[in-house]
């Protein structure tokens, strides 16, 4: 069987800031292969996304076939930590670590759960760039899945989705991003002769006013509204006395399942052109709003975690996006993991107990797919 404390350890101490490869993925396949696992690790990609290193385990059972994903790249650590933060260090109760909460420890609980539960069909989509523009991540993970014939009949992200206890809340969907940036262009010249310039900060502004005031949606019975934020105005004028030859902006919007992403770039484009008609205005959508409704999988996850915790979990769709966008395409897809309130920061650190009763909800989910 396998330790997932020490294995968590061992994944902590590999350092694997975004884009991954190497050494964490050693550690993964040398403790998977042992447990009956076939691994399958592939690097694609090139800068400045990539390369990108992914894994897909591949267990052979009966019945249903459950994967697990989830990531082993993390942020950079930043400075401050009061031991090294690929230590894996163990101070009282706590396991630190970049990575502990996001998402290593998760990582290493389900391949200890795998290694204690047996049943059905088990797979591990491990990527190495969820932290990233994940350009060569999930999307590749994908992609090699259906080249092999691989399709999982639901899926369980380890995210970190906890809030104050672990088993609290449970994510069954995620909103959805994107990204979209204004540019508006003018004619430089004096403050004193504006007749012979075109300034285009006061039509950004006005256009920028107007989306503010821009309602979107409000919200449905699993998703908060959608929200614009306005996330740079860029000039670049050194001087004071000269009226700027171009004005930009970027924005983001966060969108439930009443919206896709192409739309609202379109909306936005449609608004920004009423006040600045020659602007460009460009948009990236990173994901698009996703929803499992709740059903027999989601019982069944809250099930595990009320008989290991005795919480009833809540029902969330909130929060950032995660890989669950492109794997909810595949099949019914639901987030469940330590608790978050140490990720990204300084001294991250995870429970011993969490990560030990981790294991077990993830053991207990594995138990009741095969029973059912």
């Amino acid at each position: 069987m396998i330790d997932g404390l020490a294995l968590a350890q061992a994944l902590l101490r590999a350092d694997s800031v975004t884009p991954a490869r190497g050494a964490v993925f050693d550690v993964l396949e040398s403790a998977l292969v042992p447990i009956g696992f076939a691994v399958d690790r592939f690097v694609v990609g090139a800068a400045p996304d990539g390369p990108v290193e992914n894994i897909i385990a591949l267990r052979p059972g009966s019945g249903r076939h459950l994967a697990f994903a989830g990531h082993v790249d993390v942020v950079p650590p930043g400075d401050g930590w009061t031991g090294s933060p690929w230590s894996g260090a163990i101070r009282g109760e706590l396991l630190y670590g970049r990575g502990a909460v996001d998402m290593k420890g998760a990582v290493a609980a389900f391949a200890a759960a795998a290694s204690r539960a047996t049943g059905p069909t088990l797979s591990l989509l491990i990527t190495g760039d969820e932290e990233g523009p994940a350009t060569y991540g999930t999307p590749a993970l994908i992609e090699r899945m259906a080249a092999r014939g691989i399709a999982p009949d639901l899926c369980l992200v380890g995210e970190p989705t906890s809030v104050h206890r672990l088993g609290d809340m449970v994510k069954i969907g995620r909103r959805g991003s994107v990204n979209i940036w204004i540019d508006v262009p003018g004619r430089q010249g004096h403050v004193a002769y504006p007749h012979l310039a075109d300034n285009p900060a006061g039509k950004l502004a006005k256009a920028l006013a107007a989306l503010q005031a821009m309602g979107l949606d409000h919200g449905n019975a699993w998703f908060q509204p959608s929200n614009l934020e306005i996330t740079d105005i860029a000039i670049g004028n050194p001087a004071h006395n000269v009226i700027p030859a171009r004005a930009g902006a970027r924005l983001n919007i966060r969108f439930n399942d009443e919206q896709r992403g192409a739309d609202l770039i379109e909306r936005v484009r449609a608004l920004v052109h009423e006040h600045a008609p020659a602007a460009i205005v460009t948009g990236k959508v990173s994901g698009e709003a996703f929803l499992t409704e709740p059903g027999a999988f989601t019982a069944l996850v809250s099930a595990a975690i009320e008989a290991q915790t005795g919480l009833v979990s809540e029902l969330s769709t909130s929060g950032g996006t995660s890989d669950a966008r492109f794997l909810s395409k595949l099949c019914p897809t639901v987030e469940f993991g330590l608790v978050n309130a140490t990720m990204h920061q300084v001294d991250e650190a995870v429970a011993v107990a969490d990560l030990d009763a981790l294991t077990a909800i993830y053991a207990d989910v594995i138990a009741r797919l095969a029973i059912g």
